[in-house]
């Protein structure tokens, strides 16, 4: 996939990051849906496939979660060098969109974080903080419940039901809540149910 980006493009994507970073309850992940929006349906800066295996690439490589920001930027500053095959332009734009994404998420973020923390271990103590806590609890769960029907929505083709795919989903958010089977064996037998077609 080849785009065409401008200074202006650039410009915007880093500011769609930080904002994002200040919506980001309980890490990156759970601003997924509004990533997808920007990225692939408002921009057509990636596929469905390169946004989905973003986020599951990094999901599976040990580190920490808000990788799958920095293959989003990578592939972004590809598709806009012309692909991984255009060479040494193409990987020095995919550095630059991955720098981008990281220091749109972070840089807010982080600074918000920093300040919050100390002001909130000052205050622990108060019905005001711990109210704030608990409340935001739905919140997390809500936005992550999000980012899973928009990546399980992105990764069926045509207007095939994808009643295997919700089953899948259905089934290993039951497995999560109720066992203690480690996240790994689950990416795995995704992994194999893909290689043999039914996902």
């Amino acid at each position: 996939m080849s785009i065409a980006m401008q200074w202006h493009d650039w410009l915007a994507l880093f500011g769609q990051y930080m904002l994002l970073s200040l919506l980001s309850i309980s890490g990156a992940i759970t601003t997924v849906p509004d990533m997808h929006r920007y990225l692939v349906a408002q921009n057509g800066w990636l596929t469905d496939a390169q946004f989905s295996s973003s986020v599951a690439i990094a999901q599976a490589a040990p580190g920490p979660n808000v990788l799958f920001v920095a293959l989003m930027g990578w592939n972004v500053g590809l598709n806009a060098g012309g692909g991984i095959g255009a060479g040494f332009p193409a990987w020095a734009l995919g550095f630059f969109g991955l720098t981008v994404t990281m220091v749109g998420i972070m840089l807010p973020s982080t600074t918000l974080t920093y300040f919050a923390t100390r002001w909130g271990h000052r205050n622990r103590t108060r019905r005001e903080v711990r109210a704030f806590k608990q409340g935001m609890a739905p919140v997390v769960v809500g936005l992550l419940i999000a980012t899973g029907w928009v990546l399980a929505a992105g990764n069926h083709a045509g207007d095939a039901p994808a009643w295997h795919l919700w089953l899948l989903s259905g089934a290993t958010a039951l497995i999560v809540w109720r066992t203690r089977i480690h996240l790994l064996w689950l990416l795995g037998t995704g992994a194999v149910l893909g290689a043999v077609g039914f996902v």
